[in-house]
């Protein structure tokens, strides 16, 4: 045999040898193992995609649904509003007048929302009386030139007195007025003949009175028997129940 093909034979063995070591380095168990590992994880990969998959389709069902229920508490909210909230039957023009008539005359005050007018005894009457101050007079004429013009002479008012917590307790003004129901009737029906005289017709006016049980303010300081002594106008469509003005709804 020659030495060439000694060499070769040597390399084939040695070759063969190394191989056979290699492969007893990393166990055939270990790497079904390992093999079985990853394909475990795999699964689980997918199982973990699926899963995120699933939960974000529910969350965008969630938005969505939550989305849904908002506008539905907000269309009920705008609906509880319209049909609880008293609503002024009053135009932009007419509001313009009544709210330059409030910056003009301080015993005065507007509200815009709900139509309400407010006049302060202290601009009406004498405590005590229910006969109208003079000074009273130029404000009821422009009062009812407003009432008498345009889209709002078609309009109707209920003209509601009221008064303090303080008993009638003088003898000449109990002949009169022998309790504050008496009083405050008495102040409201005195403000419907002046504002009949400046044009406006009965048949538009109701008068009603609230005695002491509508205060605007609960207190029972000087100031708050103040703001309680008062006479309100209440503007009404044409056709509207006075029946439909809860007490205490427009303070």
């Amino acid at each position: 045999m020659s030495l060439a093909i000694r060499v070769l034979l040597a390399c084939v063995t040695g070759l063969f040898a190394l191989s056979q070591s290699g492969c007893n380095m990393v166990p055939r168990s270990q790497l079904a193992m390992a093999q079985n590992r990853t394909r475990q994880l795999s699964d689980q990969n997918r199982a973990l995609l699926a899963q995120q998959q699933a939960l974000n389709q529910q969350l965008a069902s969630l938005t969505a649904s939550k989305e849904t229920l908002q506008n539905r508490l907000d269309n009920l909210m705008a609906e509880r509003d319209r049909l609880g909230s008293p609503r002024t039957p009053l135009s932009d023009n007419t509001n313009r007048q009544f709210a330059d008539l409030e910056k003009r005359y301080p015993g005065f005050e507007f509200d815009p929302q709900t139509g309400v007018s407010k006049f302060s005894n202290d601009i009406l009457f004498e405590s005590g009386s229910d006969q109208l101050r003079p000074e009273a007079g130029p404000l009821l004429q422009e009062f009812a030139q407003i009432l008498n013009n345009g889209e709002a002479s078609q309009l109707n008012i209920l003209i509601a007195g009221h008064t303090d917590d303080q008993p009638v307790k003088k003898a000449s003004t109990k002949t009169r007025h022998p309790d504050n129901w008496y009083l405050s009737a008495h102040r409201a029906i005195s403000v419907e003949h002046e504002l009949h005289k400046f044009g406006v017709k009965n048949n538009r006016m109701g008068i009603a009175g609230y005695a002491e049980y509508q205060p605007r303010v609960t207190r029972t300081s000087n100031d708050a028997r103040r703001q309680n002594r008062r006479v309100e106008i209440f503007v009404l469509a044409p056709g509207a129940s006075t029946a439909g003005i809860e007490p205490g709804t427009y303070r």
